[in-house]
């Protein structure tokens, strides 16, 4: 039951990050991506947690679909240390 929940709540996540994109936003949906990660890194957790990491993995990727200038920062952040 709660694996089943735990899935659901990734889709809802999935599907209102869509609906949010598909809206204007004056700051680019920065702070639309920040509301989004606060919620989706538990929602992923739960979904490690209840239905394994592959599960897990399949959610990350389509979130990171969704969130990919976040990443695409991220990735640049963590160049200048490692690079």
């Amino acid at each position: 039951m709660t694996a089943a929940l735990a899935l659901a709540a990734g889709f809802i996540w999935l599907i209102v990050a869509n609906v949010t994109a598909m809206f204007p936003s004056k700051d680019y949906h920065w702070s639309n991506a920040y509301k989004l990660i606060a919620v989706g890194v538990p929602v992923l957790a739960w979904i490690g947690w209840t239905n394994g990491p592959w599960w897990a993995l399949a959610f990350l990727i389509a979130a990171g679909s969704v969130l990919r200038w976040p990443l695409v920062y991220l990735g640049r952040w963590l160049r200048k240390f490692v690079g």
